[in-house]
Formats: C-alpha cells, sequence, structure tokens
C-alpha cells in the first residue's frame, strides 16, 4: 500500500470497534448507490424470464 493507504490503515486499527462499524457502514453507504443501467438490465431479466416462463407453460 501507498504511505497515505499505510497512515489511514493504521489509523483505522487504533479505532474502537463501533466506529469502525461507523466507518465500514458509511463507506458501504456511499458504494450502495443506485445504478439507472443495473436497474434496466435486470428489469430486461425479468421481463425474458416471464414472456419464456409463458412460452413454456
Amino acid at each position: 500500500m501507498g504511505t497515505i493507504s499505510d497512515e489511514l490503515s493504521a489509523k483505522i486499527k487504533s479505532l474502537p470497534d463501533i466506529e469502525k462499524i461507523e466507518l465500514v457502514d458509511s463507506i458501504l453507504m456511499q458504494l450502495d448507490k443506485p445504478d439507472p443501467e443495473i436497474d434496466r438490465i435486470w428489469a430486461d431479466e425479468h421481463a425474458n424470464a416471464g414472456r419464456h416462463i409463458s412460452q413454456v407453460t
């Protein structure tokens, strides 16, 4: 890791567990944002699966 990463890692290791959990939660919340492209792909897959099931039954 680089110097900044090493410094962050050392600071994180020194945090109490509850603060580590809060930090992880904050990071995950930033990463878990809606993605319209992924939503569109899932909607297409759902529609295709529905058509396939209708054809089979």
